[in-house]
């Protein structure tokens, strides 16, 4: 990949797209993971404003540190940066004892744990009407276009995609040129949604580069009986996960009412 030219493209072409659009720049959450540390670095190269949030729920301290760091980085970098705190916590606790009970908690885990990035992106157009701002998605190709990795009108809703024709591999490629900090690249990917320390690996039953594998294996027309061992059993993760959440990469499902019934 030709990382510097790959950049300025993403850069031009946001510029370009909220120039367009009349908007005075872009709002981002700041998880602290490579893929919003990289998207929001982006956006700041473009030298309209960038407002970071940092929403909080119950979140472990090492990913709140890691994205205050990351926060006053750009900020040192970029002179069109400001951040917000803004702690949902109260409002996911909040939300929680507003719902029936349930019998056995573990039931509801998968919906609450959307229900937190559902939160978040409530939060960031809230930020955006308020300031003629773009949200910007930080999904890359993998994520929003292999295994459907992320929360339906939650950080899947998004005004644009800057990242989302970029493997892992070349997010991690772009993190690098751009100097984003050591402990962002280093740290496992996590999605943050479940109050503890598993990452996006232990969900997903592989890894990134194992997926980026899996998915250039589908594009060419590979099946699962050409591989054995690991390999099998990546492939066959990818395509279960790819298969099961299509519902999520393809358009909303109109019906349409045939012209004699009108």
């Amino acid at each position: 990949m030709q990382t510097e030219k790959v950049i300025n493209h993403i850069v031009n072409w946001l510029k370009t797209y909220a120039v367009n659009a009349k908007m005075d720049g872009f709002v981002i959450g700041i998880s602290g993971g490579i893929d919003s540390a990289v998207t929001s670095a982006l956006c700041a190269k473009t030298g309209l404003d960038l407002l970071c949030l940092e929403m909080p729920i119950h979140q472990a301290p090492s990913q709140v540190s890691r994205a205050y760091n990351h926060i006053s980085w750009l900020k040192e970098n970029f002179q069109s940066v400001k951040k917000i705190d803004v702690n949902l916590t109260p409002v996911f606790d909040s939300m929680i004892d507003a719902l029936p009970k349930v019998e056995k908690e573990e039931d509801r885990f998968m919906s609450l744990a959307n229900a937190r990035a559902r939160l978040r992106m409530t939060t960031l157009y809230y930020f955006a009407a308020l300031n003629k701002y773009l949200v910007a998605g930080t999904g890359n190709k993998v994520e929003d276009f292999g295994v459907g990795f992320y929360t339906k009108y939650g950080d899947g809703g998004v005004d644009l995609s800057p990242i989302a024709d970029l493997m892992k591999s070349e997010v991690y490629q772009i993190a690098r040129h751009l100097g984003i900090n050591k402990e962002i690249i280093e740290a496992a990917p996590t999605d943050g949604l479940w109050g503890d320390d598993r990452t996006d690996e232990d969900q997903l039953g592989a890894s990134y580069d194992e997926l980026e594998w899996a998915m250039k294996m589908t594009e060419k027309g590979k099946s699962s009986s050409d591989f054995s061992g690991r390999q099998q059993v990546v492939f066959n993760i990818y395509n279960r996960l790819n298969k099961a959440n299509q519902h999520k990469m393809m358009p909303i499902p109109v019906c349409e009412i045939p012209t004699e019934l009108k």
